[in-house]
């Protein structure tokens, strides 16, 4: 079942005010970073994860 055009709109007024989104470009010299990074699965959750344990890290 699809969404109707009230919870598109919904969702697309959520995601403007709510969420915020990064860009992360990768120069031809850093292809290994980037293969790296896609063999770990879903981008932003690998990204997510790393950030949430250099906070852990840097907290202790």
């Amino acid at each position: 079942m699809s969404a109707t055009e009230a919870q598109k709109r919904a969702r697309a007024k959520y995601k403007r005010e709510k969420v915020t989104q990064k860009a992360v470009a990768f120069y031809p010299a850093e292809a290994d970073l980037l293969a790296f990074a896609e063999r770990q699965g879903a981008f932003a959750t690998y990204v997510k994860r790393l950030i949430r344990e250099d906070m852990e890290r840097s907290a202790g």
